[in-house]
């Protein structure tokens, strides 16, 4: 087993959890058969999931791969520490609820890609069967500073230039269609007053017309009562095939927000991916109709067969799926398109980060996975499909070596750049 940690540039993005760092971190976790086949695995960066890893290095070493996960499977059920924290407070990587989950997720796609590669079957036909062989992804769209990601002679190209203002937002989803396809758009939000999120939306409204679904998410930025006002006059903009995604704090909150809405005769489905990010989450958000779309994420629900479970169940109490996305390489984006190809109840385009990250961090042979059409092909070719570039893989190593980054911190960067007394807040409006 080895675990390779590295550093991925990252522009300065916005959201409600202040902004990104110059680089992402991401491990890269390898597994070696006796018989010399290479099975790979993509998680969360840093220190703290490279140690959990490691950790357990003992137990994975010389073991049955088609039996390990099993082996395993106890993590599942361990919560962690801190039972109180949520995905609501800490950022996508850093709730130490979920760290078990995390740690067996990536031990199992690892094990799923060399089993793959071993006998020449895909992930995907290993775990039920493709459904799909071309998984849907949506644009995501930030606010951002200028800049590209990257420090000093490191940095990188600003494609898109500075966008903190609704106009500069559309010109930027205008270039990720024409360079991706995306058929759907999912905006970051909870940065700028809710007013200019909403003329933003408006505006993308405008110019893509009702054919493209639009998605708004503030992170958990506003009051019951501003999400219902935000929902109210972006009725008819997210009412075809889009959503409003987490717009307040709390399972309870968001079923304030359905309550609400609902009585006003406004049926726009309330999506998330931090007020329920494990099944224990699920009966309260059901009793409550606090969501109506799951935004499940392999990494952190345990694993590609877990979200196979959770699409079950959403199809049971009649929920939408679809897949939240964190900063990451071709390794991850492959792993949510198998198993988006073999879950039949994916109801909602995928998100995904890809288009942030460069050509000169990818880590697989033959460079960045493509997206044509707003959507990622699934070949025949055994396991995920890709295989590592290791001279790419050791610049993104150095990489890490010489960044002083070893987990992500969002407000840090605001009050280093923007605010030296930014604090996040729930709500901030």
């Amino acid at each position: 087993m080895r675990v390779t940690p590295v550093a991925i540039a990252d522009p300065p993005l916005r959201s409600s959890y202040g902004l990104h760092q110059p680089y992402a971190l991401r491990n890269i976790l390898e597994f070696i058969s006796e018989d010399g086949v290479i099975g790979v695995s993509e998680t969360y960066g840093g220190e703290a999931p490279m140690n959990a890893l490691m950790s357990l290095s003992e137990q994975i070493q010389g073991t049955d791969p088609y039996q390990l996960t099993g082996t395993l499977a106890s993590m599942l059920g361990k919560k962690g520490t801190a039972q109180d924290a949520t995905q609501t407070h800490l950022v996508p990587g850093e709730n130490p609820v979920d760290a078990n989950r995390r740690t067996y997720a990536a031990i199992e796609v690892g094990c799923l890609d060399l089993i793959g590669k071993t006998v020449g079957k895909s992930v995907c036909d290993l775990i039920g069967g493709r459904v799909r062989d071309r998984v849907p992804f949506s644009a995501y769209p930030f606010y951002k500073h200028a800049g590209g990601g990257g420090d000093g002679d490191d940095s990188r190209e600003d494609k898109y230039g500075e966008c903190l203002s609704p106009e500069t937002l559309v010109g930027q989803v205008i270039r990720m269609r024409e360079e991706y396809g995306f058929g759907s758009i999912k905006f970051k939000a909870g940065v700028l007053h809710p007013d200019e999120e909403i003329e933003t939306i408006k505006q993308l409204y405008r110019e893509l017309g009702p054919e493209v679904p639009l998605r708004i998410d503030p992170n958990s930025a506003w009051t019951v009562e501003t999400s219902v006002r935000v929902a109210k006059e972006l009725a008819e903009e997210l009412g075809r095939g889009g959503y409003l995604e987490d717009p307040t704090a709390s399972i309870s909150g968001m079923a304030e927000v359905r309550r609400r809405l609902l009585a006003e005769g406004i049926t726009t489905p309330l999506a998330t991916n931090v007020a329920v990010t494990c099944f224990d989450d699920l009966p309260q958000a059901i009793k409550e109709d606090a969501a109506q779309i799951i935004l499940c994420d392999h990494h952190y629900w345990g694993g590609m067969r877990q979200v196979q479970h959770l699409a079950k169940l959403c199809q049971t109490f009649d929920l939408g799926l679809s897949m939240h996305s964190n900063n990451h390489l071709g390794i991850s984006l492959m792993g949510m398109a198998h198993v988006a190809s073999a879950t039949p109840h994916l109801t909602y385009a995928c998100d995904t980060h890809y288009p942030w990250q460069t050509e000169e961090d990818e880590i697989v042979i033959d460079g960045r996975v493509p997206i044509v059409n707003g959507c990622v092909e699934i070949t025949d070719k055994p396991g995920l499909g890709v295989e590592i570039d290791y001279d790419q893989l050791a610049r993104g190593h150095e990489r890490y070596n010489q960044c002083p980054y070893r987990k992500r911190d969002d407000t840090a960067e605001m009050r280093k750049h923007v605010d030296p007394k930014w604090e996040r807040k729930l709500p901030r409006w």
